[in-house]
């Protein structure tokens, strides 16, 4: 699908989205699971928690043996955690020794915490004034969740917390989304290698190094690092074979109109279906992205790193998120701390630093770089505001949505 005029930022990320295949489902080891996208429900395998768990070390006792005026019990067994329950028989001044984590004690509904008691031989007294009530410190079964019940949905990307929580239901296992083979491909005669000798007319690559490192940020680890220079036979050679082995494809430079500027002719040349090439957006805007054989993303970035480094948080991480059915996050409103001037007819992805006012709202400080070669500026920085091409000027208090480098 071909766009005869220039796309907004959403229309562009709309149609990446409606052109992204999902990356399909696997099964990983729970210890193997931590970052991947969850891609089937984890329920309650029982009642959690699974038996009245006593929650203080104490005495399990009747509360109703309090109501009726009895303060002194007698001590008939003690209990750990992960001990069969004790049965606290039939007599109404009974009690068990308790321990934190236990089963209460058949015909116990409450547990009186040590410091409450005072204790003489194999018999307790409860403080003066103290009150009983039954279910005190005790954490009833099935008061968390019922077994059968939904406690964390797909599309969630894994922490600890869902670690843990698969744990407790028996997930030894999960389902997941299978992680992308990511390729990121500088190119341009200037570029050499950061520990190369530079001369003066060329630059130390930059670009492959930082989009990898926020893709392995973002939960994509599986990314290699390729440089291709300005030539024509080269760039058709190496594509070809990079096609064919990954399922991202990340171009930098050469998607401009300059003479050297061969990607877009070469991606055609290789079966790669043009979805759009250019954003009525600053920096960024002659972006491309497409469609290669095997359902291939292939996302041609700008080669300034600022524009680079913007439009892979704009498009290609939500794309990525999208292929892997992980829960759509979109951008977070705030507010401009001052205002700002931009007389581009086109939309202003502004790199801001977020700071907390007076009145503890979170705000963006513009920190506009240089120009979009100026990658440095972007240091101290916590993402970018999107502001859009119908007006030119800003005001401090506007609100605009907030994409973060996180």
């Amino acid at each position: 699908m071909v766009r005869l005029t220039m796309l907004t930022p959403a229309d562009a990320l709309d149609l990446i989205l409606r052109n992204q295949a999902a990356f399909p489902a696997e099964t990983c080891a729970l210890t193997q699971a931590h970052g991947r996208v969850l891609r089937a429900d984890i329920r309650a395998d029982r009642d959690l928690p699974p038996f009245n768990r006593v929650t203080m070390d104490g005495y399990a006792l009747r509360s109703s043996a309090v109501a009726a005026g009895l303060r002194t019990f007698r001590v008939g067994a003690v209990q750990a955690a992960g001990m069969r329950p004790a049965d606290l028989g039939s007599a109404p001044d009974a009690c068990v020794e308790i321990m934190t984590g236990a089963m209460l004690p058949a015909g116990a509904d409450c547990v009186v915490p040590y410091e409450e008691t005072t204790k003489l031989n194999d018999a307790i007294t409860l403080n003066p004034e103290y009150q009983v009530a039954a279910g005190q410190s005790v954490h009833a079964r099935g008061s968390d969740f019922a077994a059968g019940a939904l406690i964390v949905a797909k599309g969630c990307r894994i922490t600890a917390r869902e670690i843990a929580v698969a744990a407790s239901c028996g997930c030894a296992t999960l389902s997941v989304s299978r992680l992308p083979k990511i390729a990121v491909v500088g190119t341009g005669d200037e570029l050499v290698e950061v520990d190369a000798i530079v001369a003066p007319h060329q630059v130390r690559r930059s670009n492959d190094y930082a989009l990898r490192a926020a893709l392995i940020a973002a939960g994509y680890p599986q990314v290699e690092r390729f440089h291709l220079h300005d030539m024509k036979h080269e760039i058709e050679h190496q594509v070809w074979h990079i096609l064919a082995e990954f399922d991202v494809v990340l171009l930098t430079g050469g998607v401009s109109k300059g003479k050297f500027d061969y990607l877009p002719e070469v991606l055609e040349a290789l079966g790669v279906k043009k979805i759009f090439h250019g954003v009525a957006q600053r920096p960024g805007k002659p972006f491309w992205f497409g469609l290669g054989p095997r359902q291939v993303s292939v996302f041609a970035l700008p080669g300034n790193p600022v524009s680079a480094y913007t439009c892979l948080h704009r498009y290609a991480l939500p794309a990525l998120a999208h292929a892997s059915r992980q829960n759509a996050v979109g951008p977070r409103r705030v507010r401009l701390a001052e205002t700002f001037v931009f007389k581009a007819p086109l939309a202003c992805l502004l790199p801001v630093k977020l700071t907390v006012n007076d009145t503890g709202d979170q705000i963006a400080v513009p920190r506009p770089t240089n120009t979009s070669g100026d990658f440095s500026s972007l240091v101290g920085t916590d993402g970018f505001v999107e502001l859009p091409a119908d007006q030119t000027e800003f005001p401090a208090g506007t609100i605009a949505n907030f994409w973060s480098w996180a």
